[in-house]
C-alpha cells in the first residue's frame, strides 16, 4: 500500500433492499441495490495522530454517530493499515435513521476515502475487505448487531443491478449481480420515508431482540426467515422472466410476513403499503430493519404521482407529519471522487 494523496473525497451510497429482510444474520439471502442518495467523506491527512470528525448533520441520526467513524479507523488499523491522524468531513443526502442504511453509507464512505488516501486497492477483494471492516465497526464498536448486507450493497453495488447476496457461509457470503431493468419496463421504484425513526444500536430494543429470538428458535420469527428466503429466489426468477406483477406480489407478501410473523412494522409503514396498493401499485413493502423507516413501492411510472398523492392524503387525514418520497434506481457502489492518484 503506497500513500498517494494528502486529501481524498469518496462517496458511498445508501441502499434499498428489494426483498430479503432480516435474513442476512440468519444465514439467508437478500436482494438489495445501491441508490443515488449517499454520504460523501472528505479525508485529509494531519501532521499529528489526532482524529477530527465533522458533519453538517448528525449522521446516522443519533448522538453516537462519531463512533461509526472511530470504529472504521480502528478496524482498518486492526488489520494492519498504518493510518495517520485525519480530518474527516461528512455530508449526506440520506434520510437519517430511515431504513436506507445511512450508517453503512457513512462507514463505507470513510473506509473508501481512507483506502484512496493510502493507495489501497479497490478491486473486488479490496471492497470485500472494506465491507467486513465496516460491518465490524458497526457491530463491535457501535453495538448494532447488523448482518453485513448493507456494507456489501454499498461497496459492491453496480448501476442497473440488484445484488443477490447469500449468507449461507457468513464468513464468505457469495454475491451475484442481477439486472433490474425497471425503467425499461415502464416502472418506477418509489421510496417513501415515513418519518418514523429507528436506531439499530438499541441494546435490548427490537432489532437485537429479533436476533435473539431467531437464535432461540422462535417459530414465527423462523417462519418469516424461511418464507423470505424462498421469496428472494422467486423474486430473482420473476425479474429474469420480466414478470413484474409477480415481483410486486412477492414484495407485498414480504411486508405481510414482516408485519405479522416478524412484527417489525409500525402503523405508518402499514398505511403507506396499503394506500400504495389501493392506488394501483404492483407491490409494496417496508424496507430495512423496521420499527420505522421507509417503504419501497413498485409501480407503473405513470402511476407514481398518484401513489404519492394518495399517501400524502392518507397522512394528512391522520394529521401525521408529511412523508418524503424518493424515486430511486439501482446505482453504483462506493467510489473515490477525487484526490487519489
Amino acid at each position: 500500500m503506497t500513500s498517494l494523496s494528502a486529501s481524498v473525497v469518496a462517496r458511498a451510497p445508501g441502499r434499498v433492499n428489494l426483498i430479503g429482510e432480516h435474513t442476512d444474520y440468519n444465514g439467508g439471502r437478500c436482494l438489495p441495490f445501491a441508490i443515488g442518495l449517499a454520504t460523501i467523506a472528505t479525508v485529509r491527512r494531519r501532521d499529528d495522530d489526532r482524529l477530527r470528525v465533522h458533519s453538517r448533520e448528525a449522521i446516522p441520526g443519533d448522538h453516537r454517530w462519531r463512533e461509526y467513524v472511530v470504529g472504521v479507523v480502528a478496524e482498518l488499523r486492526r488489520i494492519g493499515w498504518e493510518i495517520p491522524g485525519l480530518d474527516i468531513d461528512l455530508v449526506s443526502t440520506l434520510p437519517l435513521g430511515g431504513g436506507l442504511s445511512s450508517s453503512a453509507a457513512l462507514e463505507c464512505a470513510v473506509a473508501t476515502a481512507i483506502a484512496g488516501l493510502l493507495g489501497a486497492p479497490l478491486d473486488g477483494a479490496g471492497r470485500r475487505l472494506l465491507a467486513e471492516a465496516c460491518r465490524r465497526a458497526e457491530t463491535e464498536h457501535v453495538g448494532a448487531p447488523t448482518g453485513g448486507m448493507d456494507q456489501l450493497a454499498a461497496l459492491l453495488g453496480s448501476e442497473g443491478h440488484a445484488l443477490l447476496i447469500d449468507f449461507a457461509d457468513p464468513d464468505a457470503p457469495t454475491t451475484t449481480a442481477v439486472p433490474l431493468p425497471v425503467a425499461a419496463a415502464g416502472l418506477s421504484l418509489l421510496v417513501t420515508d415515513t418519518r418514523v425513526r429507528h436506531v439499530l444500536a438499541d441494546g435490548d430494543g427490537g432489532y437485537a431482540q429479533r436476533r435473539r429470538e431467531c437464535a432461540d428458535g422462535h417459530p414465527r420469527r423462523r417462519r418469516h426467515v424461511t418464507t423470505e428466503n424462498a421469496r428472494v429466489l422467486d423474486a430473482v426468477d420473476a425479474i429474469g422472466a420480466r414478470s413484474w406483477q409477480r415481483l410486486g406480489g412477492l414484495m407485498t407478501a414480504s411486508h405481510v410476513s414482516l408485519r405479522d410473523d416478524y412484527e417489525v412494522s409500525v402503523p405508518q409503514l402499514d398505511l403507506v403499503v396499503d394506500t400504495a396498493l389501493t392506488a394501483g401499485a404492483l407491490g409494496a413493502r417496508m424496507t430495512g430493519g423496521g420499527f420505522g423507516g421507509c417503504t419501497l413501492t413498485l409501480v407503473a411510472a405513470d402511476r407514481a404521482d398518484a401513489v404519492r398523492e394518495a399517501v400524502d392524503a392518507a397522512y394528512a387525514e391522520r394529521r401525521w407529519d408529511s412523508p418524503r418520497h424518493h424515486l430511486v434506481t439501482p446505482g453504483a457502489g462506493a467510489r473515490v471522487l477525487r484526490g487519489a492518484g
